[in-house]
């Protein structure tokens, strides 16, 4: 790699988060607020004791297992919409689980882990069939799904599954202790739920580098007709993509039920499903670079509270500043590729 080479790819990467300040300042400015103090604030929320820590790690969770998810179906070139159903379907067939059967803690964290992860593919393969067999594009059949998972949610919240005092927003019952992921000392982290993520975008990315499956995805990615006629089955490898994203997704909305709400609740996803597209779409579609958006972004959420608590400015200043990164990549990426072009 020459030197201009890194320097364009450096370029790329720093531009949109310095472009982001700069936006996020001007509107910190016209609070009439100070910007120092309050980017300081949203550092200092996130990383002001171990415990602000245990809970960015928890945060980037649901978030690394939906980005390895839509890492495969972006390289297959599909627009996965549906990742944030499919973490639905994941925590709904966690908690049936839960509601169905006891045990002690040796079987049902396993059999969680096993019905999030099941619950998810499922909801990919349905999608997939809408796709394949059914004609219908996957960003309309994933959004159709999500609405259909949220009201599938809050129906049995608010029904078969509402806790014997009234069903709230509060959400379910909490789930009993032999559900609930080991945790770390006295935080709200859970090792185990922090391993099966790492691992998960680990194996997602040798997927993709080196594996012929990986090599396949990408070249239906780039051209499913050329695909097609050199004997790749693209319709399987759509739906197996699908059913392996929502496996991922699903196995997030799981962890959201047993290592962080201990229950379910109706906005259990925590909207990491559409915020997964962002980050894959930030990070280039390359999975080394995944954990280093997901932490922005975790500790942007974590520590964008403190806003409201020190400066009485709103929480949602953060998503500003999320929003913006993602904005002005892509308008940089597009830029630069205007450029090559002409240049060619």
């Amino acid at each position: 790699m020459t030197v201009r080479d890194l320097a364009r790819k450096l370029g790329l990467g720093v531009i949109p988060f310095a472009l982001a300040v700069v936006t996020s300042t001007v509107i910190i400015l016209a609070l009439g607020a100070n910007p120092i103090e309050a980017f300081g604030n949203v550092i200092g929320g996130a990383y002001e004791s171990w415990a602000k820590v245990a809970d960015i790690a928890m945060a980037m969770v649901p978030l690394l297992l939906a980005s390895a998810g839509m890492l495969i179906t972006f390289a297959a070139g599909l627009w996965n919409i549906g990742v944030e159903g499919q973490m639905l379907a994941g925590a709904l067939m966690t908690t049936w689980l839960v509601e169905s059967i006891e045990g002690p803690a040796a079987v049902m964290l396993p059999l969680s882990v096993l019905a999030g992860v099941a619950g998810g593919a499922l909801w990919g393969v349905l999608i997939g069939l809408l796709r394949v067999y059914g004609g219908v594009n996957e960003i309309f059949a994933g959004l159709g799904m999500n609405f259909v998972g949220s009201a599938l949610t809050n129906y049995l919240i608010f029904g078969p599954w509402k806790p014997e005092r009234g069903a709230t927003m509060s959400g379910t019952d909490p789930f009993p202790l032999e559900v609930w992921m080991p945790m770390i000392g006295h935080t709200r982290a859970s090792w185990l739920a922090l391993l099966l993520a790492i691992v998960a975008i680990a194996v997602v990315f040798i997927i993709l580098r080196d594996t012929q499956w990986g090599l396949v995805l990408k070249a239906i990615g780039l051209n499913p007709v050329a695909a097609n006629r050199m004997g790749v089955n693209t319709n399987r490898h759509l739906m197996l993509a699908l059913m392996a994203c929502g496996a991922l997704a699903g196995l997030g909305g799981s962890l959201q039920t047993t290592a962080i709400y201990h229950r379910l609740i109706p906005q259990i996803t925590g909207g990491n499903g559409y915020l997964a597209q962002l980050v894959v779409l930030l990070s280039g579609l390359r999975a080394q670079w995944v954990p280093l958006v997901v932490l922005f972004f975790a500790s942007v959420q974590v520590g964008s509270p403190r806003l409201e608590l020190r400066m009485q400015l709103d929480s949602s200043l953060g998503g500003v500043l999320q929003g913006s990164v993602v904005l002005f990549y892509l308008l940089v990426n597009g830029v630069r590729q205007r450029l090559g072009a002409r240049n060619r």
